[in-house]
């Protein structure tokens, strides 16, 4: 695995740790990367289960209005974390420092996971709640398939992550603005 895909694996970690971590512990089980040594253990079944367990978890809580905001100050520090550890995969082929990846990764991972905390109340707030099972399931689908894109097409997946976070970006803007004009409480 190269640095670009290592950095753009840290992105959807910001939307949900569990799913790019699971795509590349699956792929390190089967073969179809080779992870640094340190890494291997990603790759184990035992762990391979545990992120299984975690995703599932995740993917409910996400779904259901409050429950999602109480699980993002919770992934505050996981999605940030995951981030900096897939960052930190690419490390055995880069040439580049793993401290350089880890904290790339967190800033990555950490950034688009603030945008989405950010997004997510004015979400649950301008749809009565309707829109947060919506909302999470766009972005599992946009997690996994950057996650399969970083892994296939990395500079493709990183020009969908810069797009991506522009467009969410301008959005959050909009429903900021919406919710801040007089007589629309």
């Amino acid at each position: 695995m190269d640095v670009i895909s290592g950095l753009t694996l840290a992105a959807p970690a910001g939307l949900n740790a569990y799913i790019p971590l699971l795509t590349v512990a699956v792929a390190q089980y089967f073969g179809w990367i080779h992870l640094d040594k340190s890494l291997d253990v990603l790759g184990s079944p035992w762990l391979i289960a545990l992120i299984v367990g975690l995703l599932i978890v995740e993917f409910v809580a996400d779904k259901v209005p409050a429950v999602d905001h109480a699980n993002d100050v919770v992934q505050t520090v996981v999605r940030p974390a995951v981030g900096g550890l897939l960052a930190l995969s690419a490390s055995g082929h880069a040439g580049v420092p793993p401290v350089v990846l880890v904290v790339a990764g967190v800033l990555i991972a950490g950034s688009v996971h603030a945008v989405k905390a950010s997004a997510r109340p004015a979400v649950n707030v301008s749809t009565a709640g309707l829109g947060a099972p919506v909302v999470s399931t766009i972005e599992d689908v946009g997690a996994l398939v950057v996650t399969i894109l970083a892994l296939l097409a990395p500079w493709f997946a990183a020009a969908l992550i810069v797009a991506a976070v522009v467009g969410a970006v301008l959005m959050v803007r909009r429903w900021h603005r919406r919710l801040s004009r007089p007589g629309s409480t």
